[in-house]
C-alpha cells in the first residue's frame, strides 16, 4: 500500500531543525553569529582565562548562569551550537548532580550563537543571594567554582 505523499511533505515541514538545544548564560554582550571560545576571562571563580567554555540543555540552568555570572552587564542567555564534541561538567555532574539531571556540558570547542532568549523569570532574589552567598564561602574556604 502506497504511503499519502501530502502526509509525508507534513510531518517533514513539522521537525525541529535542531537535533538538541543548547543554552549559555551570562552577561556577555554577544550578536548572532558570535563564537564563545574559550581562552578568555572566565564568568566565574577567579576570573582566570577559561580552558573549557559550558553550555546546557536547560533553561533552568541557564538562568543560574547568567544569574551567577561576575560583572555588571545584563544577564543574557544564548542559544548556541557547539561546533566539537562536548562532555559532561564535571563540577556539577560529579560533584552537585550526578548523573547530570541539569543538562550541564563542556567543551574546548567554540559555541556559535544562534540566537538570544530574551524572555525567561529570574529565580527569587533570595534563591540567587543565598547561592552568592555559598558560593562566597566555598571561596573562602579555597573551594574553586570551576576547576579545569
Amino acid at each position: 500500500m502506497e504511503k499519502d505523499k501530502t502526509e509525508n511533505k507534513s510531518a517533514e515541514l513539522s521537525q525541529s531543525p535542531f537535533a538538541q538545544t543548547y543554552f549559555h548564560g551570562t552577561k556577555a554582550d554577544l550578536k548572532i553569529k558570535d563564537f564563545i571560545t574559550i581562552g578568555v576571562s572566565s564568568n566565574y571563580g577567579q576570573g582566570k582565562n577559561a580552558k573549557y567554555i559550558y553550555l546546557t540543555a536547560t533553561l533552568d540552568a541557564a538562568i543560574w548562569g547568567a544569574e551567577l555570572a561576575m560583572g555588571e552587564g545584563r544577564e543574557r542567555i544564548y542559544l548556541v551550537e557547539p561546533t566539537g564534541p562536548i562532555e559532561d561538567d564535571p563540577n556539577l555532574t560529579d560533584k552537585k548532580f550526578p548523573g547530570n539531571p541539569t543538562k550541564s556540558y563542556r567543551s574546548k570547542h567554540p559555541f556559535k550563537v544562534v540566537g538570544e532568549i530574551t524572555v525567561w523569570q529570574s529565580h527569587a532574589p533570595e534563591q540567587v543571594k543565598a547561592m552568592k552567598d555559598g558560593i562566597e564561602r566555598a571561596r573562602q574556604m579555597g573551594i574553586e567554582a570551576i576547576e579545569d
